[in-house]
């Protein structure tokens, strides 16, 4: 849908924040639930097994769980974030700042896991931050976005 096709756009005030809903409260109960079954795991050992554990294996445990923790972080932290001066896509630990006037294109068409900007070199890029999955709500940050990006862009 280009970015001038819906009518009547109200462009939002600036700055505008959007992270991903779903993908968060996921994030945070998938992270805690991880926690208690590391936790449950050490502490239903009895001290015999807990004593019979070397430290690189204690160290590859920790190890694992922080990667664990690592990722959900990833996909937790993922935002979009609309200033004056430009658009900033935060996905993962990525983190990309796109001036105004690269940005063409906003698009969530139905069943997309996450908005996809249009950029002037002809390239794509995923925008995490608002994410299909969130329904109504990704596609009131898709509308609003597109709308800024018309405004800003012309």
């Amino acid at each position: 849908m280009p970015a001038g096709s819906d009518p009547g756009l109200d462009v939002p005030p600036l700055p505008q924040v959007w992270r991903p809903l779903g993908p968060r409260v996921v994030g945070i109960v998938l992270g805690a639930a991880l926690l208690v079954v590391f936790g449950f795991a050490w502490f239903g050992l009895t001290d015999r097994a807990r004593a019979g554990f070397t430290p690189f294996q204690i160290g590859t445990v920790i190890f694992l769980l922080g990667l664990g923790v690592g990722c959900i972080h990833a996909i937790v932290r993922s935002k979009v974030e609309a200033t004056t001066e430009a658009l900033v896509v935060v996905n993962g630990y990525k983190r990309r700042r796109y001036d105004w006037a690269q940005v063409i294109g906003v698009h969530l068409p139905p069943g997309a896991p996450w908005v996809t900007l249009d950029l002037t070199d002809g390239s794509t890029v995923s925008a995490m931050g608002i994410q299909g999955s969130d329904g109504a709500r990704a596609r009131a940050a898709a509308r609003d976005l597109r709308a800024l990006v018309e405004a800003r862009s012309a």
